[in-house]
C-alpha cells in the first residue's frame, strides 16, 4: 500500500468518525438486556440457583441411598450449587449496600 493510499484511507476513516460524532445522539450498543427490569433478571438467576442446589441435592440422596457410586458428580455438584449461593449472596449484599449509600445521599 503507497502513502498516499493510506492517507486516503486514514482520511476516509477520520470524516466517518466526524460524521459520527456530529450527530446529535449516539444510540447505544443493543443489549439482551435492554428491556429487562433488574427484578426479573434477579429472579431469572435466583431461580437458577435454585435448580443448581435441587439437582445437588438429587445427587447426594442418590450416592446416600446406593442409587449411584458417582460420588465425585455429586461433590462437583455441591460445590457448584455452594459456590453460586455465595456469589448470589455477594451481589445481593452489593446491591443492597449501593441501595443504601444512595439513601444516605443528602439531595
Amino acid at each position: 500500500m503507497s502513502p498516499i493510499e493510506s492517507q486516503r484511507l486514514l482520511l476516509g476513516k477520520m470524516t466517518g468518525m466526524q460524521q459520527l460524532a456530529a450527530a446529535e445522539t449516539i444510540a447505544p450498543a443493543a443489549s439482551k438486556y435492554q428491556d429487562a427490569a433488574i427484578s426479573t433478571e434477579f429472579k431469572t438467576v435466583v431461580r437458577a440457583v435454585n435448580e443448581q442446589q435441587n439437582i445437588s441435592s438429587q445427587m447426594m440422596h442418590a450416592v446416600d441411598t446406593g442409587q449411584t457410586d458417582d460420588v465425585v458428580g455429586a461433590m462437583v455438584a455441591s460445590q457448584k450449587a455452594s459456590l453460586s449461593f455465595s456469589m448470589l449472596m455477594e451481589v445481593r449484599n452489593k446491591l443492597l449496600n449501593g441501595i443504601d449509600d444512595v439513601m444516605r445521599m443528602s439531595l
